[in-house]
C-alpha cells in the first residue's frame, strides 16, 4: 500500500467517523429537546387553529441532498392559497399573506419546532446549509452540488449571518419575479459561501459555537459576537 493510499483510507476513515458523531449528537439532542418541545407544540396547535385554522403544519418539499428530496415541515405562518400562487421564496409581495401570530413564530423561529421530526429521520441536521426548494437546485446546480455535500441544517453560519440582510432584501421586492431574481442572483450565491466555510471548517465544536449563536438571537447570552448578532 503507497502511502497517498493510506492517507486517502485515512482521510475517508475521518470523515465517516465524523459523519457518525454528527449524527449521534442531533439524535441525542433533538430526544432531549423533545421533553420540552411536545407540550410547547400541543400549545401552539390549539393557538394556530383559535387564531388562523387549520392547517396547522406547512409541508414544503426540499432536497436532503443534490438528487433526493424531502418534506420538510413547519407551523404554518400564512394564510393559505391555492398551490399555483404559493411558489418560490417569500418576498415582500407575499408580506400581506403573513398572520400576525405567524410573524410572531418567525421572529421567535417557533415555526421550524417540527423540524425536529425531520432531523430525527436523518433528513436534517442542526446544523448545516437551509435545504433548498428544488426549484433553485435546478437553477443553480453548480452551486448545489456543492452546497448538499452536508446534511442541511435548522441553523447554519448563513442563516446567523446573513439571514436579517437577505430578508430585507426580499421584503423590497414588489412581485415574484422580482423577487426570484434577488434571491438566485444575490442571496444565494452568498450563502453558499458561508456554507462552503462551514464545511472547510466543521466540526463538533464548530457545530456547538452555531447553536450558541443561534440561541443568542432569542436569549440574552454573554459574548460580544453574540451581542452583535441579536443586534441585526
Amino acid at each position: 500500500m503507497t502511502e497517498a493510499t493510506f492517507q486517502t483510507w485515512e482521510a475517508a476513515g475521518k470523515k465517516r467517523n465524523g459523519q457518525r458523531l454528527k449524527r449521534l449528537l442531533d439524535i441525542v439532542l433533538a430526544l432531549v429537546l423533545l421533553v420540552p418541545v411536545i407540550p410547547a407544540l400541543l400549545v401552539l396547535y390549539v393557538v394556530v387553529l383559535v387564531k388562523d385554522g387549520r392547517p396547522f403544519i406547512y409541508r414544503s418539499r426540499r432536497n436532503t441532498t443534490f438528487t433526493q428530496e424531502f418534506d420538510l415541515m413547519k407551523i404554518r405562518t400564512m394564510r393559505t392559497v391555492p398551490a399555483h400562487e404559493n411558489v418560490g421564496i417569500t418576498g415582500g409581495h407575499k408580506k400581506g399573506r403573513i398572520t400576525k401570530l405567524g410573524r410572531y413564530l418567525r421572529n421567535h423561529r417557533l415555526d421550524e419546532l417540527p423540524q425536529l421530526w425531520n432531523v430525527l429521520k436523518g433528513e436534517m441536521s442542526f446544523v448545516g446549509p437551509r435545504p433548498p426548494e428544488p426549484r433553485y437546485v435546478a437553477a443553480c446546480p453548480e452551486i448545489y452540488q456543492q452546497v448538499l455535500l452536508d446534511r442541511p441544517g435548522i441553523t447554519g453560519l448563513a442563516s446567523i449571518i446573513f439571514h436579517s440582510h437577505e430578508e430585507k432584501m426580499l421584503a423590497e421586492c414588489n412581485s415574484q419575479e422580482e423577487s426570484e431574481d434577488v434571491y438566485v442572483r444575490r442571496c444565494i450565491p452568498r450563502k453558499a459561501h458561508l456554507d462552503m466555510i462551514y464545511h472547510r471548517n466543521k466540526s463538533p465544536m464548530l457545530d456547538l459555537y452555531v447553536l450558541y449563536l443561534t440561541a443568542a438571537k432569542l436569549l440574552p447570552l454573554p459574548g460580544r459576537r453574540a451581542a452583535r448578532i441579536r443586534g441585526q
